[in-house]
């Protein structure tokens, strides 16, 4: 397989749906996602020498949208200390917005999931990749993967009308 530029850039236009997919299971919002898409391709365009060819491109494209969205949910969170003084976030949120369970889409039960349960969700069961593949774009050993990725199922479940958790 040829490395050179253009290929790489034919590759992140074929990869860009599951990218968009990925960013929506990541950001929770169109728009966000949108803008994650946005910057992690460009990082990739710009970074492509840190590509190891013979890696798959799209475990590290969303390794990068990963990293992304963690500095985004950082910059967030700061800004949100900035404006808000010493008020609690959760106190900020809309408690009319927890409707009931049993109406929830599998889209809004994904949103509620923690991020590092949705993360596991959407690379393993919504993108595909293997344990040892997700665990290394999410740069955690399989066994805390696996781990997020149950707890991830269990909550889904749970918040779909299912089952509850497993003991």
């Amino acid at each position: 397989m040829s490395s050179g530029p253009a290929t790489v850039r034919r590759e992140i236009v074929a990869l860009l749906p599951r990218l968009r997919r990925f960013a929506r299971t990541v950001a929770r919002d169109p728009h966000d996602a949108d803008d994650l898409v946005q910057i992690a391709v460009e990082r990739a365009l710009t970074h492509g020498d840190q590509w190891r060819p013979g890696s798959p491109l799209a475990h590290w494209i969303f390794g990068i949208m990963r990293n992304a969205w963690i500095d985004e949910t950082r910059a967030r969170s700061r800004r949100r200390r900035s404006l808000a003084g010493d008020v609690d976030v959760e106190e900020l949120r809309d408690p009319a917005g927890d409707g009931d369970a049993d109406l929830l889409s599998v889209e809004a039960a994904m949103t509620r999931l923690p991020d590092e349960q949705r993360l596991a969700v959407g690379l393993v069961l919504v993108e595909g990749l293997s344990y040892k593949e997700a665990a290394a774009v999410m740069d955690v050993p399989i066994g805390t993967l696996t781990s997020r990725l149950a707890r991830g199922r269990d909550t889904l479940m749970t918040l779909l009308g299912g089952r509850g958790p497993t003991p």
